[in-house]
C-alpha cells in the first residue's frame, strides 16, 4: 500500500528546553484512516502539529527526524505552504469564526482555491452534500451555532482546500452528545470512502477510534508504545483495561495496575 505520510524518528522541543515527542515514528498509507491514541500530555496533539507546521505558533520545533509528505520533507516548511499541499489540520475545541457566517466560514477555509469561483462553489456544494444541516444554517453566524453544527463546520471548512489529501482531526467527539458523535464518525469514515482522503484521528474516545480506523497507535509520554491493526488492538487486555475501560478478566489489582505502568514506562524511555 502507497504511503502518503511517513513521520521518521522525530523529536519536539518547546520553549528550546521541554523536550515533548521523543523519537516517534509513523507511517499513514494513501486513501486510509489511522488513530493516534494515548492518555491526556502523551503528545498525540504536539504530533499533529508538528506534522501541520502549527508548532511554530507555540515556539515548538522539530529538533531531531523527519517528516515526509507524499516524499517530499515538510517539517522545515511553514504552516500555509503546508496546507497548500493538501494538509489540513483541524485543532481540537471546534474553532469557528464566530461573528462570520456559516457560508463565509466556508469561504475562508477555500482561500488555497486562489479565487477559483467554480471550484469554491462546487465545494461548497460538497459540504452542504456531507452536512444538509450547514445549508440551513446557511445565514447563520457561526457563533449562534451547537456544539455539533460547529464541529460539523470546521470539518467542512477543511473539505474547502484545494486538493485536500490528508486529514488531521483532533478530538472530533469532545463535548458532543453520542447521537452526534456517531453521527459525526460515520460522516468521517464517508468522507474517506467518497474522497479518497486520508485522516489521521486523534480521539479520546477509544473504542469508536478504534471501530472507524484501520491501524491504531498508542502513545505515552511522548513515544509510541503500542502498535498494531485496530481490530488487534481492541482485543488487547491492555488496551482494554488501560483505554477502552474494560476487559476480559478480573479487574486488576492496584499492584497489577502499577506493574503496566511500570512496564509502560519502560517501553517509552
Amino acid at each position: 500500500m502507497e504511503t502518503i505520510l511517513n513521520v521518521n524518528n522525530i523529536e519536539v522541543i518547546y520553549n528550546y528546553v521541554i523536550l515533548v515527542l521523543k523519537g516517534v515514528s509513523l507511517e499513514i498509507p494513501k486513501n486510509s484512516i489511522y488513530a493516534l491514541l494515548g492518555s491526556n500530555g502523551a503528545g498525540k496533539s504536539t504530533t499533529l502539529k508538528a506534522i501541520s507546521g502549527l508548532l511554530r505558533t507555540e515556539r515548538g520545533e522539530v529538533t531531531d527526524g523527519s517528516i515526509e509528505f507524499m516524499g517530499e520533507r515538510i517539517d522545515k516548511k511553514p504552516a500555509e505552504e503546508i496546507v497548500r499541499m493538501g494538509i489540513v489540520q483541524i485543532i481540537e475545541g471546534r474553532h469557528v469564526f464566530e461573528d462570520l457566517t456559516t457560508l463565509e466560514n466556508l469561504k475562508v477555509g477555500g482561500y488555497t482555491a486562489r479565487r477559483d469561483k467554480k471550484e469554491i462553489k462546487s465545494n461548497i456544494d460538497l459540504v452542504f452534500y456531507y452536512f444538509p444541516l450547514l445549508k440551513a444554517r446557511i445565514s447563520w453566524q457561526a457563533g449562534y451555532l451547537s456544539g455539533g453544527e460547529q464541529q460539523m463546520l470546521v470539518i467542512g471548512r477543511s473539505l474547502m482546500c484545494h486538493d485536500l489529501k490528508l486529514l488531521l482531526l483532533d478530538e472530533p467527539s469532545l463535548g458532543l452528545a453520542p447521537l452526534l458523535v456517531k453521527e459525526v464518525f460515520e460522516i468521517i469514515k464517508k468522507i474517506n470512502m467518497e474522497r479518497k482522503i486520508s485522516i489521521l484521528l486523534v480521539e479520546q474516545n477509544a473504542r469508536m477510534a478504534l471501530s472507524l480506523a484501520k491501524y491504531g497507535y498508542i502513545m505515552e509520554n511522548g513515544k509510541i508504545v503500542i502498535d498494531d491493526k485496530s481490530a488487534k488492538l481492541a482485543e488487547n487486555e491492555d488496551v482494554k483495561e488501560f483505554y477502552l475501560g474494560s476487559s476480559d478478566k478480573v479487574r486488576a489489582s492496584y499492584r497489577a495496575i502499577k506493574h503496566y505502568k511500570r512496564r509502560k514506562r519502560w517501553l517509552s524511555s
